[in-house]
């Protein structure tokens, strides 16, 4: 193996970049498998991010069976596995970040700029074949769709793994609503920690140098050299230019992808590789769902087997039958077990999916029904508390739900606003809830969306029925105490669920948390992670925290939305 180490790579204005090249002692020209972005192409996984290499490890002791993890970094692909391959590996420090020059401003069109330029600079390489795949999880998979739509020459293939897209609605502000904890939590501790010039930073580990640069600045320096992204988020409510401006234009998305999703990542990333499924322009895509923690299955034999025959068909033109391959991948999840079926579609929405109306019934302790209900009935909870949930009746045969749901809603508020958080949750005949490892949560329900109701206002060119689109142009207070309808998106999931077994939807106005001690995880957890809605200047009490009413009955029929699946489907 060839190793080269901070090789500069200009852009356009001048700046120099600095990436790192993994790649065979051949004369052969080869592949090339890239991932460019802020963590630092010098920091070890194993080391700064120690606790989640060991846990990993614990989970999988066979995990990357063939290396002995010498040059892996966090979220990309490992060289001791992929140039025996015959792939060369590179890694580019973006703009601001590691030891590349220059403002950090994530995700930002200069960025996104850079990153194309280094396609092109790692394409033209002599050893190159002059194909590039993109592969990489999280921060590494949203930048490809946004180069995606650059279209850079040499970019061929990609695989954005766990990659959210729409930069409003998939991470900044979930159905308008401020996520902030997860920004405040992350930045600091995995982009401001490598940022250019910081002298606290991280030790490259193969240079033995900092991997933040041989330029050392001071805490007011690096200060201004930075974008300041979640203040970003909280004075720019409303979608507008510079959010589209770091989202993908799925018209301009040509380029064949995989876009594997966790079933499980509420609050960030699936719902960015459901919509380019669904929406971007390239006519040779995949879509497949997983469940398990954030970058496991990218690691996983399976993960691996697949991102390989991907780009062997791709990179390399073997014909190895991908072209073939059914378009959608489904890991079917079931109840208390780890253990998944696979089962390959055509399609997404699955083909076949039966749209099923679940009513709730503010009656009693608040009911789920399959048939509407008859009497008209209301619910009123504190905003700021965990709501109410409404529960079905035990489910007469094994049910099946795969897909997106949504939920319409009649409510009012007492005050001029208010935010709704929907959580589908299923529980056993002896009333055990069904939670899943989520991307960072170890007991993660079965879905989540969420809605500002004074962003209600629909894209009816762009809404489905099971997906509504809101354009978030447009805010449109409350009357107090006047019932409004609304369409609250819920993200995709995937669940078998065994005969006796409820289904039951919670609506609050707070996030999703359980009673009782918090998991430990990335952040203590109680349900919903880092991904988190708690800002005050975004939330202020006098407005959020007033008493919100959910109406039921013949004239305001509130109800979910369930994908279910015909039974009889095969899995391969």
């Amino acid at each position: 193996m060839i190793i080269e180490r901070d090789l500069p790579v200009k852009m356009d204005d001048g700046v120099v970049l600095r990436a790192d090249v993994y790649r065979p002692d051949t004369k052969k020209k080869v592949p090339i498998v890239m991932a460019g972005g802020p963590y630092g192409k010098g920091v070890k996984y194993q080391e700064h991010y120690k606790p989640l290499w060991e846990s990993l490890l614990k989970m999988h002791p066979d995990l990357l069976t063939g290396s002995k993890h010498r040059w892996l970094t966090w979220e990309t692909v490992d060289p001791e596995i992929w140039v025996p391959w015959g792939y060369a590996c590179v890694r580019i420090d973006s703009r601001g970040a590691g030891r590349s020059p220059g403002y950090l401003d994530i995700f930002s069109p200069r960025e996104t700029q850079d990153f194309a330029n280094a396609i092109e600079w790692a394409g033209k390489n002599k050893w190159s074949n002059g194909k590039v795949g993109l592969n990489g999880v999280s921060y590494y998979a949203i930048n490809q769709w946004q180069v995606a739509a650059l279209q850079p020459k040499h970019l061929t293939a990609m695989i954005p793994w766990e990659g959210a897209a729409d930069h409003y609605r998939d991470w900044a502000r979930h159905g308008g609503i401020l996520s902030n904890k997860f920004m405040e939590i992350w930045y600091p501790r995995q982009v401001e920690a490598v940022q250019y010039g910081n002298p606290k930073g991280p030790r490259d580990h193969w240079l033995k140098k900092s991997a933040t640069g041989d330029k050392k600045l001071s805490a007011q320096e690096l200060k201004e050299n930075r974008a300041d992204t979640l203040e970003n988020f909280r004075v720019r409510e409303m979608d507008d230019d510079w959010y589209r401006s770091r989202s993908p234009d799925w018209s301009k998305v040509k380029v064949p992808f995989l876009s594997p999703a966790s079933w499980a990542g509420f609050g960030l990333h699936p719902r960015g590789n459901f919509e380019a499924f669904t929406q971007a322009a390239s006519k040779e895509k995949w879509l497949e769902g997983h469940p398990g923690r954030h970058e496991e299955w990218f690691y996983l034999e399976y993960g691996m087997d697949l991102q390989k025959r991907f780009f062997d068909y791709y990179l390399k033109g073997e014909k190895n039958g991908w072209n073939r391959e059914p378009k959608v991948w489904i890991n079917l999840r079931r109840p208390f077990t780890d253990e998944v079926e696979l089962r390959k579609e055509k399609s997404w929405p699955l083909k076949g999916t039966k749209w099923t109306k679940l009513y709730l019934d503010a009656g009693g302790n608040g009911k789920l029904s399959w048939k509407k209900s008859k009497v008209s009935r209301k619910k009123t909870f504190r905003a700021l508390t965990r709501g109410i949930s409404w529960r079905s009746a035990p489910l007469e045969r094994e049910t099946e739900i795969t897909g997106p749901m949504s939920a319409k809603l009649f409510v009012s508020s007492s005050t001029t606003d208010c935010d709704l958080f929907v959580t589908i949750q299923a529980f056993s005949p002896q009333g055990k809830e069904v939670y899943f490892q989520g991307t960072v949560d170890p007991k993660t329900p079965l879905a989540q969306g969420w809605l500002r109701v004074s962003h209600r206002k629909l894209d009816l060119e762009k809404s489905e029925p099971w997906r509504p689109y809101h354009t978030h142009d447009d805010k449109q207070p409350l009357t107090p105490n006047e019932v409004y309808e609304v369409d609250v998106e819920i993200w995709p999931q995937c669940i078998v669920l065994p005969k006796g077994f409820q289904i039951s939807i919670n609506i609050s106005g707070q996030d999703f948390d359980r009673p009782g001690p918090s998991v430990p995880a990335y952040v203590p957890s109680r349900g919903s992670g880092p991904f988190l809605h708690d800002h005050p200047t975004d939330r202020p009490k006098e407005i959020f925290g007033g008493q919100t009413t959910v109406y039921t009955g013949p004239k305001y029929e509130s109800y979910v939305l369930v994908p279910v699946i015909p039974s009889k489907r095969k899995s391969k």
